[in-house]
């Protein structure tokens, strides 16, 4: 039976740093894309190190920088983790399709989450940047960021 090992994110960086020039990778607590610095941040310790690195890669290449809307963010999730695919396949790196799932899932619950009217537990629409409204019961609330803390909805009706 043939094993595949997955490279890990130092032993894969190098080909990237020397394929993507223009993008810059630096060590951090997390990975993330920072359209502003053309950074991609990495954590060396993150066990799906590889996967993740692509991923982020995959949103500088794909030069992903705002949202209007929160559904936006997700579609920019989804494209990134397709073109996370498609690297893989050149760096012969294998995307565990549950993983990217989960991840994805991560983003389906907080859009979820930031819709629900806190009056009345209808999903509503968002009308700016952080607000919603209800058609069920005509209230409207405000949002946080919260994407990597705690979601805060705060009705303003």
């Amino acid at each position: 039976m043939d094993v595949t090992t997955m490279p890990s994110t130092l032993s894969l960086l190098p080909k990237l740093v020397a394929d993507f020039p223009t993008i810059t990778f630096t060590p951090g607590e997390r990975f993330a894309w920072s359209p502003d610095q053309h950074t991609v941040f990495y954590n060396e310790d993150e066990g799906a190190g590889v996967e993740l690195l692509l991923h982020e890669l995959s949103h500088g290449l794909l030069e992903h920088r705002d949202y209007a809307k929160d559904v936006e963010l997700l579609a920019m999730e989804a494209a990134a983790w397709e073109k996370a695919k498609e690297l893989a396949a050149t760096y012969e790196v294998k995307i565990d399709e549950d993983a990217a799932e989960n991840n994805l899932d991560t983003y389906r619950d907080w859009l979820h989450a930031r819709s629900t009217c806190p009056t009345c537990e209808a999903i509503g629409y968002q009308t700016k940047k952080d607000t919603y409204s209800c058609v069920a019961c005509g209230g409207s609330w405000r949002v946080n960021e919260a994407r990597l803390c705690g979601l805060r909805r705060y009705a303003t009706k």
